[in-house]
């Protein structure tokens, strides 16, 4: 049993096929079909997709192109992001009537700690159930959870019985349930890093138990010490329900490819309109903007500029997208603009001026899981 770690229970609940199943749900015509949302046949990217496409390997971040010719029956439809944050709104209150301690990721996925819930119920294992079945019951969608003792099995574990299901991973467990894994599975380790670990012969925990801190580094740097860690079922990290947005952005993919920096300006003004809208909604300013390029040959190129005072006006942020589009001469024709907004004032000494600035385990775990 891993060593050292804080008596917790910890959910993760991740809604399935969150997007896509909203849009079955709202039009029955689509149930059972292949659906991706947004893109469309010929343009864009795949924002979700259901589990019908998934068979198909359609998956989100896809070019459009490559879903419709991997699933040529498959079905596209707009995204309805203020629906998706409405049915969200649903979910998330219902974990409030369980626990105060929430950590939302995204409209999809939340952390619980339900140590000491409201319900007074030992067993984090039956509050994930009753959980499930009122998402079920109250909004007609299904939900899959992992439950454990940290958040990091937890968020593995939901991912076990995907779609609905869900997998209880006690403290006895852990270190077996690690070490049979793919290390693909494992949170953080994605298709580069997994690649490189299959090269040097990593391809289970087990493996990845294996080798020593001095290995890990030398190899993945500082994400190593979290490799050694993470194996052995050590995470100490709270859920924290007031968890500190890093960044806001908006972004469009065009039906045709623009060639001229004048036909991009509308397009800034339109993407600049909509950050500012979030910003106002969230309350926050930010200091580095970043102008995103993707061109028509998919490469990606992004350029920022830091200024000295938070902002969140729309026409500030437009002056400064144009100037850095300007920057350099664009080398292909562009599928898409996008504007971000990052170093903002989500600590409370910012919060205060930004608006003045900016106006112009050894411990025996007893748990009932």
């Amino acid at each position: 049993m891993p060593g050292n770690l804080p008596e917790r229970k910890i959910i993760h609940v991740d809604m399935d096929a969150f997007y896509a199943s909203i849009e079955q749900m709202d039009n029955p015509e689509l149930k059972g079909k292949p659906l991706a949302v947004g893109g469309s046949e010929k343009r864009g990217v795949v924002s979700a997709a259901s589990y019908e496409a998934r068979k198909f390997g359609v998956r989100s971040a896809m070019s459009s192109m490559i879903a419709k010719k991997n699933c040529p029956q498959l079905i596209f439809v707009k995204p309805r992001f203020e629906r998706y944050a409405e049915i969200s709104k649903v979910i998330r209150k219902i974990f409030f009537e369980y626990t105060d301690l929430v950590e939302p990721l995204s409209m999809d996925e939340a952390y619980l700690d339900v140590t000491e819930n409201k319900k007074g119920n030992p067993s984090a294992t039956m509050i994930a159930q009753e959980i499930r079945q009122r998402i079920m019951n109250e909004v007609g969608l299904t939900a899959s959870a992992g439950i454990s003792i940290n958040k990091f099995v937890a968020k593995i574990a939901s991912d076990y019985n995907k779609p609905n299901g869900q997998k209880t991973v006690p403290p006895e467990e852990i270190l077996d349930f690690l070490e049979k894994l793919d290390v693909r599975k494992f949170y953080g380790i994605g298709k580069v890093t997994s690649k490189k670990m299959y090269q040097l012969g990593i391809f289970t925990g087990k493996d990845l138990k294996e080798k020593d801190l001095n290995f890990l580094e030398t190899n993945f740097g500082n994400s190593g010490k979290y490799f050694f860690n993470a194996v052995r079922g050590l995470h100490e990290s709270e859920v924290k329900p007031d968890r500190t947005r890093k960044s806001l952005a908006a972004e469009r993919t065009f039906n045709e490819n623009l060639s001229s920096e004048i036909f991009m300006l509308e397009k800034l003004d339109n993407i600049a309109s909509e950050v500012e809208r979030r910003l106002k909604k969230s309350k926050v300013s930010g200091k580095t903007i970043t102008l995103k390029i993707k061109y028509s040959d998919f490469t990606l190129q992004t350029r920022s500029k830091t200024l000295p005072y938070y902002v969140s006006d729309r026409s500030v942020i437009l002056e400064i997208a144009k100037s850095l589009l300007y920057q350099e001469k664009m080398k292909e024709s562009v599928r898409l603009l996008g504007i971000s907004l990052s170093n903002l004032n989500t600590n409370s000494q910012d919060a205060k001026k930004s608006t003045i600035e900016s106006n112009t385990v050894s411990v025996q775990l007893k748990f009932d899981f």
